[in-house]
């Protein structure tokens, strides 16, 4: 192992100028651009997401994104190419920026911009938006541009949510309105083309037909009975000569009942007074004229026409009677007959037009239905937008807005000091090691035994002289001061007449994706 040591440490030394070279001109850049980078100024800017004043439990708001998702939307939207280009311009935020393509200020942009969110449960959400500028003041007209944009958009977001909602349920309900009164139409029309076939007066048809049949019987019975009693007077008369008065089959009309009751007085009158006597006289007058009535109603014609028994005359008004009964009831039993089959019609009906109207009416309750939720929604909804508007939702507030700062925030000089000599040490171990991988000549007794499995008796080691050994050290010595001199100098000539380091660091760190 000691052995081991020794050989490594021997070839430390043999390739120490080329490893110094490395450390050296990795640890030169780190420390010029440390020293000649410009100072840059931060500051940062604080804001709160609140919560809503007003409880969901009584006005539910219409956003229901996370409050986290609610933060990246508003960061994504911040640093759009627009919006980064548009401050640039406007702040003069990069000293050669007319000479710079819109990549690169983008690309600069973001790099300078910082954003953080910080959440957690039982935590308040905050957003810190943080840029680095050449000057304090851009790097406060910056992160104040950027609070502004955030509470803009943030309030933007909130209110096209809201409005949005607000138009869609208004436009709803307008829709569901109109298909309601469409639907009632609908419904009112059916009901007036089919007034007599509607099933809710089913009940009322099917009594009215058990009624029309009862009375239906009931007239072809009475019609029977008279076509019989007609037929009865007939034969009497022409068996007897007479119609019988008293017979229970026959009722006397107005006009006989009162030339009955004249006949009666003017007999009860002759026990009383003579003939030339006034009384006596105006009856007889008033049964004159009843039975000159009689006789026209018997279908008595002409003057010349023979002249009728009293026994014909009530005979042909008894039959008249009749015979004006009879049509009478023939057009009852005909008007009952068609209001049965009109009734027969309806009742048939009802069962389809019930069907058509149960259709009709379902579609009416799921529209009424969806109007109702509609409303109840468009309601929440102007209830959420005027909570936005009047900003007594979820919003974002500013805690703290971006200061102008005296004292420069970077660059971090030791850092970027260190980590220029920290490359140098990882090229100088990585040539070390590189060679080391390259190298394939024998060079100690275990290397032979390793490669050709052959065991030596000995091994004699290189004799140098003191001559050798002098001119081999003073050569590393030579070198080593070479690379300490020339290395420094060959910066300085390339930073004065060439480009200065910084920006060819830059470049490599651009080119190597770590810029």
């Amino acid at each position: 192992m000691n052995l081991e040591l020794w050989f490594y440490w021997k070839l430390f030394w043999r390739r120490l100028p080329v490893m110094m070279l490395f450390i050296l001109i990795a640890a030169s850049l780190g420390v010029i651009t440390a020293m000649k980078l410009p100072d840059t100024y931060s500051t940062t800017a604080r804001l709160l997401l609140e919560e809503p004043q007003i409880p969901d439990s009584m006005v539910t708001s219409i956003v229901q994104t996370d409050a986290l998702e609610q933060l990246d939307i508003v960061e994504q939207k911040l640093v759009t190419r627009a919006n980064l280009i548009d401050i640039a311009n406007r702040f003069n935020v990069f000293e050669d920026l007319r000479s710079m393509d819109p990549d690169t200020v983008v690309q600069q942009m973001r790099s300078a911009t910082s954003i953080r969110r910080t959440a957690g449960r039982g935590r308040a959400t905050l957003l810190r938006i943080s840029f680095e500028a050449r000057s304090g003041q851009i790097a406060a007209n910056v992160v104040n541009e950027y609070v502004t944009l955030v509470l803009a958009e943030n309030a933007r977001f909130r209110r096209s949510r809201t409005e949005s909602t607000l138009d869609f349920f208004e436009q709803e309900v307008e829709r569901l309105g109109d298909d309601l009164d469409s639907q009632s139409a609908s419904i009112a029309k059916f009901k007036a083309d089919n007034a007599t076939a509607l099933p809710e007066n089913q009940p009322y048809r099917l009594g009215r037909q058990t009624l029309l049949q009862e009375r239906l019987s009931r007239l072809e019975r009475d019609l029977s009975a008279g076509e019989q009693q007609r037929q009865d007077i007939l034969t009497i008369f022409e068996s007897t000569g007479r119609v019988e008065q008293g017979s229970s089959q026959r009722q006397l009309s107005p006009v006989e009942s009162r030339l009955a009751r004249a006949q009666a007085d003017l007999d009860q009158a002759r026990l009383l007074y003579s003939e030339q006597h006034p009384r006596i006289i105006q009856l007889q007058t008033q049964i004159d004229r009843l039975e000159a009535t009689l006789t026209e109603q018997a279908g008595t014609v002409g003057t010349d026409a023979p002249e009728i028994t009293a026994e014909q005359a009530l005979l042909q008004s008894t039959l008249l009677e009749i015979d004006n009964r009879l049509s009478s009831l023939r057009g009852d039993i005909e008007a009952t007959t068609e209001e049965l089959d009109t009734l027969q019609r309806d009742i048939s009906r009802s069962s389809s037009n019930g069907i058509e109207l149960a259709k009709l009416e379902r579609d009416f309750e799921v529209i009424q239905g969806r109007y109702n939720r509609a409303v109840n929604s468009l309601s929440g909804a102007r209830m959420s937008e005027r909570v936005e508007t009047t900003a007594q939702g979820q919003k974002i507030t500013v805690i703290e807005t971006g200061n102008v700062p005296r004292v420069p925030t970077g660059p971090d000089r030791p850092k970027i000091a260190l980590a220029g000599a920290a490359a140098g040490l990882m090229a100088a171990f990585g040539y070390f090691m590189l060679l080391e991988i390259l190298n394939r000549t024998i060079r100690r007794p275990s290397e032979l035994v390793s490669r050709f499995n052959v065991t030596p008796i000995t091994a004699i080691p290189y004799m140098e002289s003191r001559r050798r050994r002098i001119i081999r050290r003073s050569g590393i010595l030579t070198a080593t001061l070479a690379v300490l001199i020339m290395v420094p100098s060959l910066l300085w000539y390339i930073d004065t007449h060439y480009l200065p380091l910084e920006l060819v660091v830059q470049k490599g760190l651009n080119k190597l994706g770590l810029g």
